[in-house]
């Protein structure tokens, strides 16, 4: 297998962009159907080129023309901005104020570094099959949130690259949601709250809230598993004294001398059970804090908030940010995400590659070239966001009779 060199990249971009990254899907999902007037012109695009060279404010006529520029120019990086009353690319000939974001997707961050306090096995940017589990947990709890307590259709979620992964909710009336709107929702989907020097994050009210209850379903099928056998969260004094620090104070000294006759973390997480029985809520809380979503507040409550696009390429670990199957949501193996070393080796094997690049060379205007993805193992991910987006255009074929009948009554 190809190893990925972060050095490669300005001989190995080239190449991704202009046989490997999906423009015909891509473009397809930004233009929205091109029902609102101009929405994919008013889009803006940021790149991040060599030597960490951040350019703001760049849109597009099509994405035909976004494809030529990306080509040409080769971005480490792409990020994904808000729709602007005007077009990004002239923000400086506006008049000051009159330059507003005014829609955007409403999108989820979650990092794995904001789990650190209650990971053992990794920390900061380093993540494993282990912790991993974190983020199949936060998926299914915010995703079954979106779509039962919110009325949601659309989500595209995509893994970061690295350490994290993305949501992207794109129904056409969140679209158009207000940074008070999308502040609510955020707030709704956090529990976990306080920093650093806060001990206890999770707090409890009675009557347990639904989405709660809900959410406590789905850690419960995780938490042994994860936290007491993989983490080894009770395995010794240390991590043992921080997990007692959250059960509530009359029955936190006999567990302490009681947790030394123990031997493992399974055993004393079974006293715990049995000595918290009338306080069932202070292992929910612990449950809850090792394992619930954090999410970054901020990225999701901005309209004008740049988040990294799908199919961008990681700097760092050269893996491909690829939308992820929720239908197999727990077979997802972030270190099984193709690198683009990794991609460009599948394309070099097919053995056209000289002859392609030749016929390549000046063609940037012909017809869709770029299904060479379907020879390297990007294809089953580019199938995902092709499977996302018809669902998106049976939603909108849905809507446009039911809108004529509606004028036909009337």
């Amino acid at each position: 297998m190809a190893e990925f060199e972060p050095g490669s990249l300005p001989d190995l971009l080239p190449l991704y962009y202009r046989r490997l990254f999906p423009f015909g899907p891509y473009g397809r999902w930004l233009r929205y159907g091109d029902v609102p007037k101009n929405y994919f012109q008013r889009r803006e695009f940021s790149f991040t080129l060599h030597d960490d060279i951040y350019v703001r404010y760049q849109s597009f006529s099509t994405p035909q023309e976004l494809e030529k520029e990306i080509q040409k120019i080769c971005p480490y990086k792409i990020d994904i901005g808000a729709v602007y009353s005007h077009r990004p690319i002239q923000h400086n000939t506006v008049h000051m104020g009159a330059f507003q974001a005014q829609e955007k997707e409403l999108v989820f961050d979650i990092d794995m570094t904001d789990y650190d306090d209650v990971r053992q096995c990794c920390s900061s940017a380093e993540i494993c099959s282990k912790c991993w589990t974190l983020m199949t947990v936060a998926i299914r709890i915010i995703d079954r949130a979106l779509v039962e307590d919110f009325g949601i259709k659309h989500r595209l979620w995509v893994y970061s690259g690295r350490r994290g992964v993305h949501c992207w909710v794109c129904d056409e009336s969140v679209r158009k949601w207000s940074t008070t709107l999308r502040s609510a929702a955020v707030e709704y989907l956090t529990l976990v709250k306080g920093g650093e020097q806060t001990i206890k994050k999770v707090i409890l009210s009675d009557p347990i809230h639904p989405f709660i209850r809900e959410s406590l379903n789905v850690v419960k099928e995780y938490f042994e598993e994860y936290a007491i056998v993989g983490q080894d969260i009770l395995g010794n004094k240390e991590s043992y004294d921080k997990v007692l620090a959250l059960v509530p104070e009359p029955v936190r000294e006999t567990l302490q001398k009681e947790f030394c006759k123990k031997r493992n973390s399974i055993q004393r997480w079974e006293l715990l059970k049995n000595k918290t029985e009338k306080f069932n809520k202070a292992q929910w809380e612990i449950m809850l804090q090792y394992c619930f979503p954090r999410l970054d507040i901020n990225v999701s409550k901005g309209i004008n908030h740049l988040l990294k696009s799908p199919f961008s390429v990681h700097p760092k670990t050269g893996r491909i940010s690829v939308p992820i199957d929720l239908q197999k949501l727990d077979d997802f193996d972030p270190f099984a995400v193709p690198t683009i070393s990794l991609l460009c080796h599948e394309l070099d094997k097919t053995g056209n590659y000289q002859a392609a690049e030749e016929q390549n060379e000046g063609e940037l205007e012909s017809p869709r070239r770029n299904r060479d993805y379907k020879k390297t193992s990007l294809a089953p991910y580019v199938k995902v966001f092709e499977q996302f987006l018809e669902e998106m255009d049976r939603s909108q074929k849905q809507k446009s009779p039911k809108a004529r009948d509606v004028q036909m009554d009337f």
